[in-house]
């Protein structure tokens, strides 16, 4: 396996899981499913923001399923889940089902939900927004690059742009006549 290319700072968890009482590890699992709640709004927050970009011209959106990972690569099914010994008689750790739910669909779609609604709201601010900033400049917006912004498609108020606003790599690609027609 590759090293962790990105894990200069790790959280510390595992090794305090086990010292932390049975009732606060219950309370943190029910923190962890109550987001659940949210999710619908979420979802519809993500596709408004996409169908906005949508409707306003963009082309080549990555949509939700971009983000999820291919069924094929989950490494277990129902007949093969590993399951974990209980912490008590009741456990769900017990249960295949319980981790079939858990790392096949609640955590991929929510990791692939929130991926894709960080990246639709990068494209709407390099879209209305083409101004630096420290997180654009260390490379956390590069998943939202676009071709021009809305400063960028009017001479008038691309003028009026610094610098380092009109030259950046995030927004910055020129509009030549062939990228027009290719609209049509």
């Amino acid at each position: 396996m590759k090293a962790c290319d990105s894990c200069s700072h790790r959280v510390e968890i595992g090794a305090n899981h086990n010292k932390m009482s049975l009732l606060r590890r219950t309370i943190g699992l029910i923190f962890v499913y109550l987001p659940l709640l949210t999710a619908p709004f979420i979802v519809v927050s993500a596709y408004l923001t996409y169908y906005h970009l949508i409707l306003i011209g963009a082309k080549n959106v990555k949509k939700w399923s971009d983000f999820l990972p291919d069924r094929a690569t989950h490494r277990y099914n129902l007949k093969n889940q590993i399951t974990m010994e209980g912490t008590y008689k009741l456990s769900l750790a017990q249960s295949k089902l319980y981790w079939i739910l858990n790392c096949t669909w609640y955590c991929p779609v929510s990791v692939g939900l929130f991926e894709w609604h960080s990246y639709l709201v990068k494209l709407v601010e390099n879209w209305w927004c083409p101004f630096t900033h420290n997180k654009k400049q260390e490379g956390s917006y590069d998943d939202g690059a676009i071709d021009q912004s809305f400063w960028h498609i009017y001479p008038e108020d691309h003028a009026k742009l610094d610098p380092e606003d009109e030259k950046n790599p995030l927004w910055n690609t020129p509009i030549t006549k062939d990228n027009q027609e290719d609209d049509k």
